[in-house]
């Protein structure tokens, strides 16, 4: 039988996706009461953006907000994100400097998950190594606003990012037209019939990815994106959105 990560009492990979809820804030004080004000809403996973904070290239700082996180995330998954320019975000470190957030993370045991950029680091499967032999779990992802690449590109990247042996491999791409939504999806319930062992999030951005967002459970995708208030890409659906309609999908796929 198969075993499911499991992380602070929260399944990852089967059924109703997670809603992970992103934190943009720019100083330590804001970056605290969001992550409260999402904590007692009940959020299940938020991720920290820590190329939106305003000290991200002091690793001291970057310490000291996750020191006083610790107390405040015991029964909530923390995602721990560095997003690059290339890749959407705002960071404009160089992947030495990226390195040294990730290791900051990982010995400070306080984050469940590292976002770590396939296509940017400078060996990712290397560092992907080294962060979970200190027992942080990694999300290997990339990210192309520009468009989405044909399907077999599609399952190149997922096949190299799989071979890292990443705990989740993230993909989440630019729709042009229905056709690449549809590509994108079809190329995730492959790759979860494939190697249903290994978590798979994906997603198509913008306005016309919107429903890839909501079609995790159907296709394989564990994790779906949501606003709590502000958004970290195009298309993310407002959080108590988005938690009514996967909860009404998942009561109907069980036949309830």
């Amino acid at each position: 039988m198969k075993e499911y990560l499991c992380v602070k009492n929260k399944v990852i990979g089967s059924g109703r996706p997670l809603v992970c809820v992103p934190v943009l804030e720019k100083n330590k004080e804001d970056i605290l009461n969001k992550v409260k004000e999402m904590v007692k809403s009940h959020v299940e996973m938020i991720e920290w953006r820590v190329d939106a904070f305003g000290h991200a290239n002091d690793l001291n700082a970057v310490r000291d907000v996750l020191e006083q996180l610790k107390p405040l995330v015991t029964d909530t998954i923390l995602v721990y994100t560095y997003r690059s320019k290339n890749q959407g975000g705002m960071g404009e470190l160089s992947q030495d400097e990226i390195y040294d957030l990730h290791e900051i993370a990982a010995e400070e045991q306080i984050v469940d998950f590292i976002d770590v950029e396939f296509m940017e680091a400078k060996n990712a499967p290397k560092e992907i190594r080294k962060l979970q032999e200190k027992g942080t779990y990694v999300i290997a992802s990339h990210h192309d606003f520009g468009q989405t690449p044909r399907a077999d590109i599609l399952e190149m990247i997922l096949e190299r990012m799989h071979g890292s042996d990443a705990a989740i491999v993230k993909l989440a791409v630019m729709p042009n037209d229905v056709g690449d939504v549809l590509t994108l999806l079809q190329e995730t319930y492959r790759f979860h019939a494939r190697y249903p062992e290994t978590p798979i999030i994906t997603m198509s951005m913008g306005s016309l990815g919107c429903l890839s967002r909501v079609a995790g459970e159907l296709v394989g995708s564990c994790v779906t994106f949501g606003a709590f208030d502000k958004a970290s890409a195009p298309g993310q659906l407002p959080v108590e959105e988005l938690d009514t309609v996967l909860r009404i999908l998942h009561d109907r796929m069980k036949g309830e």
